[in-house]
């Protein structure tokens, strides 16, 4: 989530159909608007934004899934994180595609300035579009902006941070890793510069060398998937976090989760971990305010919460407490159990399109609550 200059958020829907009301297609990256409070929210479609039509494409064509978006002045950027196309299962991920809006997002670029959007496929990805592809075990493929206000307008230091997963398996995913570039370099990779350690007097050291990064902070082990509840599906993006600035207390907040296995490892199977952090920088280091091993929004046991959010839009103006949103996979597991009932409804479809909103229509059914879920979480200050 990221907040505009006129005060509204924009938010990433990524796998899923949004507020869009059925039948609706199934998108693996969307941006929506959001106006007004969490209570009182209203969503729309941005226009203009590119489709990723999965429908339109050959089964075994790259996957694009919309993660990091920010709002600089009235630019966006945003990373879409691709996966290989390895026939070992589960699948990794393996890069992030840049596109970027100059009007607010009424018009999108690829990160040479070209239009439209395009989509490559395996032989085009070593192209320009990529920052990032095929780096040391996935490195930086899974990526998250730090917010600072609308519109980026709290930003003091003229750099935009960066924050993402050092790999796709555990033991690397839990690190996390970051790097900064000139708000007005984004599009450049050659202007990255990697965090590379601190000094003995916490200052951040800074690195144009990729090989030199070293982790910002590690998260817990044991909390991503090793095999799958799909065959042939992927790892699942634990760890990826949400970084905002927090203007009146002085303070960058942090939340995170990883994903709850079950004994065979496949996902989802247990709840997953939930995490606050607190910094007064964003290379941290990181304090840990809040853990949660077994992360039940309302004492449920079955939830299956991922993916935690901090609102930047929805923080009170004394600091003093924020939103949290998630999306919760609770049914996943039934979705799989039932797998011969799922086929035989997606092969009805007449068509490609079709399936995508038959497809859609089945996780609305399984996973009432794989959507935009939201709680107020209020800080006990020290």
């Amino acid at each position: 989530m990221t907040v505009t200059a006129d005060g509204n958020q924009l938010i990433v829907v990524n796998d899923g159909a949004g507020w869009a009301p059925p039948p609706a297609t199934f998108y693996s990256t969307r941006l929506w608007t959001i106006e007004g409070g969490p209570q009182g929210a209203e969503m729309a479609q941005l226009e203009g934004y590119p489709v990723f039509d999965r429908a339109a494409l050959p089964e075994n064509a790259p996957s694009y899934y919309g993660h990091g978006v920010l709002a600089v002045g009235n630019h966006l950027y945003q990373f879409l994180a691709t996966l290989d196309d390895a026939e070992d299962r589960p699948r990794h991920w393996t890069g992030a595609k840049l596109i970027h809006s100059p009007d607010g997002g009424a018009t999108w670029l690829n990160r040479d300035g070209s239009s439209p959007v395009i989509w490559e496929g395996w032989d085009e990805q070593a192209g320009a579009g990529f920052p990032f592809l095929n780096e040391e075990n996935g490195a930086f493929s899974l990526l998250s902006f730090l917010q600072q206000g609308p519109a980026y307008s709290q930003n003091r230091d003229g750099y935009i941070y960066v924050y993402g997963l050092n790999g796709s398996v555990d033991g690397l995913m839990n690190q996390l890793v970051m790097f900064r570039v000139k708000k007005d370099s984004m599009l450049s990779r050659d202007a990255y510069r990697f965090f590379a350690g601190r000094d003995e007097d916490g200052t951040a050291r800074w690195s144009c060398d990729i090989a030199d990064r070293q982790p910002v902070h590690t998260f817990p082990r044991g909390w991503v998937n090793y095999t799958n509840l799909f065959p042939g599906d992927l790892v699942v993006e634990s760890w990826l976090p949400s970084v905002v600035w927090n203007e009146a207390l002085g303070i960058y907040m942090m939340t995170s989760a990883g994903i709850g296995n079950a004994e065979d490892g496949t996902e989802f199977g247990k709840p997953s971990y939930l995490g606050v952090w607190v910094s007064e920088n964003p290379w941290g280091p990181w304090r840990q305010v809040h853990e949660d091993t077994a992360w039940t929004p309302d004492g449920d046991a079955g939830a299956r919460a991922y993916a935690p959010q901090i609102a930047p839009g929805w923080i009170a103006p004394d600091g003093k407490s924020f939103w949290m949103v998630w999306a919760d996979l609770a049914g996943l597991r039934a979705f799989g159990r039932d797998g011969d009932l799922v086929d035989a409804e997606m092969a009805k479809a007449k068509d490609a399109t079709e399936r995508t909103m038959i497809e859609a229509a089945i996780l609305r059914r399984y996973m009432p609550n794989f959507a935009m879920n939201a709680q107020r979480i209020d800080l006990v200050l020290d």
